[in-house]
């Protein structure tokens, strides 16, 4: 019978939804992401900038190299493509269109299609592309009609699209006002199937104009927060990967729910994770022959007679006051429920309440929904307000789905920050987790030796030399970053990986730098005047009791034959090192060091002849 245990989730395992799994709210939100990048491949592109920068094309390269590394690393299954446009050979699904070269159709991204970015950076690159698909007249309007076949062939369902142009010239048709009409229209047809399209738009000489023509072709912002079309090109290849950056990314929501404020009075947010533990990804089993992942099945099977049990054949059971509890499924999903999924709001309480100590894990960030019920903003935004004005926070049951058992959270407001007319900080309520009585530990009081005055304020003094602005961006792990080096190292064939920077190392000689004297002073006032910290003091030994000395531990001897049955049977690692020190010694061994392996090895090459 099967256990309770195997059937009940761990309310903290809180991940995004898997494709086709529904969402804990009203609403769901399944399938995966897909982005492709739309190259012009003209000589302009190609020329390359003052005091030797880059082209354009090879900036362009650089940028979807990195976002097709990106993805492979967080988002493996989301679907990527590369078409240049303007080329002089033409290569495309029936080759329907002049002009346009398909150089990755929309697929997940691997380590092949890397190697073949690699291939076009540099001047090299550069040369080979000129090989490979030359530079031609352009027609954006055929260009865009090949994009939207693109997506027409995936079968995938898609939860977002996107598409990407990138070019350093404004006016691609030169004044042809029948292609402009085209590519407008074709523009639109993308639009209006779901496919968002920007521009990237790069630098040339004179200025890039948006509204000569690339002001009709561009979709508007999706909401609020979202960064618009940009007037100012983008000049270095930190501009270009930041404004790719924040439009490839999806914000997309972990869960919508019930926002229950009373009685009859309900608001659809969405909630959001700002931040997540970094892990290294899963281990993939893999079938030995053909390198394929193996996929797991479990069936279960009558011990008696050995025939294929149905879900229906088994049942649940608990041990309870010594006493085996069986259920039917029906009842264990009835006890499982607690409540449906959503927030509850339970009351207010001041700002001082919350203590630091009260984080147990990453915080949410709750944002209105309005997109599916008009005037949810008006409402959150009032309760956002008056929360921030009297400095309290909202106390919610928190139910983020149904066979999940309710969290206390504090709703802390967040009011709207701006850097001149762009967004910095959203405005919302952080759901900050509130633990059970059953999550605080009373720890015991440790007697130590209380510092002195005259201690406590050099420390402070040293404190303040050192202090500095943080930011938890500019810290990598160190850990996963060679993880994935390693990784991408051994997809690309690359000789070795990339080197990386720890910078959660300490940097000494700037510290040296500011402290100055401060160190040497608290030492003095700390640590005795004839203090050592590197020498080792030696350890006094205890008076031996009842007139004899210290009882030592007898020696344990091993005969010959003893040890060669353990050399047979592999065993020799269950002996202690003293043991085989002592047989090493006894039977003229010559070991070359005093590891535990070591002394394993030499005696294994000794007795086994």
């Amino acid at each position: 019978m099967a256990d309770w245990d195997a059937y009940y989730r761990n309310e903290d395992d809180e991940v995004e939804q898997e494709e086709g799994e529904e969402s804990a709210g009203d609403y769901k939100y399944s399938g995966r992401d897909s982005l492709v990048f739309l190259v012009d491949a003209s000589k302009e592109m190609f020329v390359k900038g003052e005091d030797g920068e880059p082209s354009n094309f090879d900036m362009t390269m650089q940028c979807v190299r990195s976002v097709y590394t990106s993805k492979i690393i967080s988002s493996d299954k989301d679907l990527v493509a590369l078409v240049f446009y303007g080329t002089k050979q033409s290569k495309n699904p029936r080759n329907s269109f002049k002009h346009v070269y398909v150089y990755h159709d929309l697929d997940s991204p691997g380590a092949r299609r890397v190697q073949d970015i690699d291939s076009l950076r540099g001047e090299k690159g550069a040369q080979l592309a000129a090989e490979t698909m030359g530079s031609g007249e352009t027609s954006l309007g055929d260009a865009l009609w090949c994009c939207s076949n693109l997506y027409s062939d995936i079968k995938l369902r898609l939860s977002h699209k996107r598409l990407m142009i990138f070019t350093c010239r404004d006016d691609p048709h030169g004044g042809d006002g029948a292609r402009d009409r085209q590519a407008r229209t074709k523009a639109a047809d993308l639009k209006e199937t779901g496919v968002v399209i920007d521009l990237m738009h790069l630098t040339k000489p004179g200025g890039f104009d948006v509204s000569l023509f690339f002001c009709d072709v561009v979709s508007p912002p999706e909401d609020d927060g979202e960064l618009g079309l940009q007037l100012e090109p983008c000049g270095k290849l930190e501009d270009l990967q930041k404004r790719v950056r924040a439009k490839e990314m999806k914000k997309r929501a972990q869960s919508r729910l019930t926002f229950s404020m009373g009685e009859g009075m309900n608001v659809a947010v969405g909630v959001y994770v700002l931040a997540r533990t970094a892990t290294k990804p899963p281990a993939v089993r893999l079938y030995r022959e053909t390198n394929e992942p193996v996929r797991t099945k479990t069936r279960l099977f009558h011990t008696q007679n050995g025939s294929l049990l149905l879900p229906s054949d088994t049942k649940r059971s608990q041990v309870y006051g010594k006493k085996q509890i069986v259920m039917e499924k029906d009842e264990v999903d009835e006890i499982k429920k607690f409540d449906d999924p959503g927030l509850v709001l339970m009351g207010f309480k001041p700002m001082d309440r919350l203590k630091l100590h009260h984080h147990i894990r990453p915080a949410l960030f709750v944002y209105p929904e309005e997109d599916q019920v008009a005037g949810n903003s008006c409402v959150f935004t009032a309760l956002l307000q008056k929360c921030s004005e009297k400095n309290v926070f909202a106390l919610c049951k928190y139910t983020p789905r149904r066979n999940t058992p309710p969290r206390f959270v504090a709703l802390v407001p967040q009011r709207e920050v701006l850097d001149g007319q762009v967004q910095a900080v959203p405005p919302g309520f952080h759901a900050i987790f509130l633990p059970y009585a059953d999550d605080i530990r009373t720890l015991d009081d440790h007697e130590c030796p209380t510092a002195s005055d005259e201690q406590v304020q050099k420390m402070k003094e040293i404190v303040h030399k050192l202090r500095f602005r943080y930011r938890s961006d500019a810290f990598e792990n160190p850990v996963l970053q060679q993880h994935f080096r390693n990784l991408e190292a051994l997809a690309l064939d690359m000789l070795a990986p990339d080197a990386i920077e720890d910078f959660t190392m300490p940097k000494v000689q700037m510290m040296d730098e500011r402290l100055g004297p401060l160190v040497q002073e608290f030492k003095d006032l700390v640590y005795p005047a004839d203090y050592n910290p590197e020498g080792k003091t030696a350890v006094k030994r205890k008076p031996a009791e009842a007139g004899g000395g210290a009882d030592k531990k007898p020696k344990v001897e091993i005969s010959e034959h003893e040890l060669r049955a353990h050399v047979q049977k592999g065993t020799l690692g269950k002996l202690t090192v003293p043991v085989l020190k002592d047989a090493c010694k006894q039977f003229g061994v010559r070991t070359t060091g005093t590891k535990k392996q070591e002394l394993i090895d030499a005696l294994i090459a000794q007795l086994s002849t």
